[in-house]
């Protein structure tokens, strides 16, 4: 039975990806590297850090890469603040669920400043019983570290927690965990999806959803016949 909810939160609880595409392409183009949103969108997955490593190997150091990524997050955060809301639907599934008593955790590759920045200008921290963020793993998805490491602060087995996710990366990441997946067609389209046979449910948006909807599930998707 499916009994606490994971949330990705860029893509899947705010619709920011194409926000971090276009910050990336203007960073790493004062880098050197010219990129086509395409590409980018492509090409940027997982922890900053990792990406820069992925981009540019060896050019440079650890603290320089940190540094990349800072400069990245903070033109983000300034582009996004204006627009800054929840997907449709979201806000009023996540109080339905809190009010019904479910458990709730945040999975997510964003560093802890862009964490912050969602939750505490969107006033959501008291709703989530635990907030893993990029600095907390030592591996980005789609390694299932990260979804692993919210399940236990929620004291759940992994297998009876569903992950919210927007991308093929955290639907991986999700299956290596053992978890079955909702997603989010918010970045990527559904035919994306296609390799994956632990996905439930894919839509736009929250809008018509209700916690009920997933906790009388089964991992497999099925209806569960009470005992």
């Amino acid at each position: 039975m499916i009994q606490g909810f994971i949330f990705d939160m860029d893509g899947t609880m705010v619709d920011n990806m194409m926000v971090h595409h276009r910050a990336w392409q203007r960073k790493l183009a004062r880098l050197g590297l010219h990129l086509s949103l395409e590409a980018v969108k492509e090409s940027i997955h997982g922890i900053n850090e990792e990406i820069v490593e992925r981009l540019f190997g060896n050019r440079f150091s650890p603290a320089e890469r940190r540094q990349v990524a800072a400069e990245k997050e903070a033109e983000y955060r300034a582009i996004f603040l204006p627009d800054l809301k929840l997907v449709n639907g979201l806000g009023a599934f996540l109080r339905a669920a809190h009010a019904q008593g479910i458990p709730m955790g945040i999975g997510t590759a964003a560093p802890p400043e862009n964490v912050q920045f969602v939750l505490d200008h969107l006033q959501l921290h008291e709703l989530f019983g635990a907030v893993i963020d990029a600095r907390m793993v030592q591996k980005g998805k789609p390694d299932p570290e990260v979804f692993l490491y919210v399940a236990r602060q929620l004291g759940l087995p992994p297998q009876n927690c569903l992950v919210f996710e927007d991308s093929p990366t955290g639907a991986e990441a999700a299956r290596r965990a053992g978890m079955p997946a909702v997603i989010l067609t918010t970045t990527h389209r559904p035919e994306e999806f296609d390799r994956f046979g632990h996905i439930l449910q894919m839509a736009p948006d929250f809008s018509a959803w209700q916690p009920a909807d997933f906790i009388s599930l089964s991992p497999a998707g099925k209806t569960a016949t009470p005992e």
